[in-house]
Formats: C-alpha cells, structure tokens, sequence
C-alpha cells in the first residue's frame, strides 16, 4: 500500500509554493490529475499513536507531473502558512530524505469532451499542469486561474489560452473574483466538462455558476475541494 522514495531536490516555485521532486518510484500507475497520500510524520512510531496525531500524520498532494521510467515524481506544495504537520514538512524536508506515500489516487481526470474548461486558484493549478500537459494538441481548452499576484502563476501549459485573474490582498476562499471572471468567459453554446478544483466554498459558487447561469449538467462538472479555512482533512 505505500511507497518509499527518496527526496532528490527542494526549491522555491512561484508565489508561496514549493517544487519538491521525489525518486525512486518507478512504475508507479499514475493518471494526470490524481494526488499521493504523504506521510508528514511516521505513522509507526508509537509517539504518533499515544499522542492522538495519526489523522494529523497524512496530507494529500496533488501530483505536478511524473516520470514512470526515471522513478521521478514532482510535488508543487503550497505554504499555508501556520504551524501544522504539513507545512512544517514542506518546509524543513531536504534532498537525500526518505519520503514515504499511497499510491496515486482520486478520480479527478480527463474526460473526453467536446472541450475542457479549467477553473481554481494556486493549489488547483497543481493537478492543472499535469492535466493539461495530457491534454491533446487537438483538444480545445478554456479556463480561468486565478492568483494573488501576477508572478504567482505556475508554469502552466498552453498558459495562453487559458484566463487569468488575480485578486490582489482578498482572500482566496469564497473568491468572487474567480466567479466573477468566469462569467466574464466566452464558452461555446454547448456544455463541455469542467473541471473546478481549490477552496471549497469557491468551488461550490463556480459549479452554481455553470449549472445555474449557464444551464451546464451536474454530470459535466468535476468538483474537487481541496481547502478551506478552519478545516483539516480536506483532499
């Protein structure tokens, strides 16, 4: 059920996330989109259990891209500030570190369509990268990303035809500015699938968005809510 790799590389990536590139795992069965299970603390140390902190030992990381015959997995992991078991090991792991996960996991994928429609802030740009990078050369996509600043923005491809919007010192959750610019968005008449992925309640006011203004199916509308303030667990 787990995997051992070892931590090749730590840097600086855009805004506050951090590229954390993991080796050694080769031939792992991974599809562009799904996310590993890390386990921030050692979930078989008995301190671990006799402390109440299993639930505290696992956080979910959306995978930017791997290489199946080179064993090499690249993380892009946000800072969410604070002092909780995740951030501390985005920020004090180092290269030559054991790593220990799940197998990639999460039905968050590509889907054949008409076309892709892409819309979330930093944590969702993450899978984002990985799905469009699958995506076909003949595929048409449409999405708005947004950020806080203009220099936070990941290295996304086909960054050009997608719209980006940020919203400055406001925060992510509840974003209306991500809603207020997918409205903004040209969209052929017909439904494609949509794939809405960050903050939770920002989620929900974008899939109301296309179902309610646009008249889009449920079915045609991925949600995946990775965060929000004030609560844990969340993938």
């Amino acid at each position: 059920m787990f995997v051992r790799g070892r931590v090749e590389d730590v840097r600086p990536a855009p805004g506050r996330m951090r590229w954390i590139r993991v080796g050694g795992v080769p031939g792992l069965d991974w599809t562009p989109g799904q996310q590993v299970r890390v386990h921030v603390a050692d979930i078989t140390a008995a301190r671990t259990w006799v402390s109440g902190a299993f639930m505290n030992a696992l956080r979910t990381y959306s995978v930017w891209d791997y290489d199946a015959s080179s064993g090499v997995m690249e993380l892009c992991v946000m800072d969410h500030e604070g002092d909780g078991p995740g951030a501390r090991w985005a920020r004090t792991v180092r290269p030559g570190e054991g790593v220990v996960f799940g197998k990639p996991e999460g039905p968050f994928a590509l889907r054949p369509a008409a076309y892709h429609l892409f819309a979330g802030e930093e944590t969702a740009a993450v899978p984002f990268g990985a799905m469009l990078r699958a995506a076909g050369e003949d595929e048409a996509v449409h999405g708005v990303i947004e950020t806080a600043r203009p220099e936070d923005r990941l290295p996304l491809p086909r960054a050009g035809e997608l719209t980006w919007c940020h919203r400055g010192d406001a925060p992510a959750a509840s974003s209306a500015v991500l809603v207020d610019a997918m409205r903004g968005l040209d969209l052929p008449d017909e439904p494609g699938v949509a794939y809405v992925a960050g903050e939770a309640r920002t989620v929900q006011a974008v899939r109301a968005h296309l179902m309610r203004e646009r008249g889009w199916p449920r079915k045609s509308v991925l949600v995946k809510p990775f965060w929000t303030p004030g609560k844990r667990g969340m993938e």
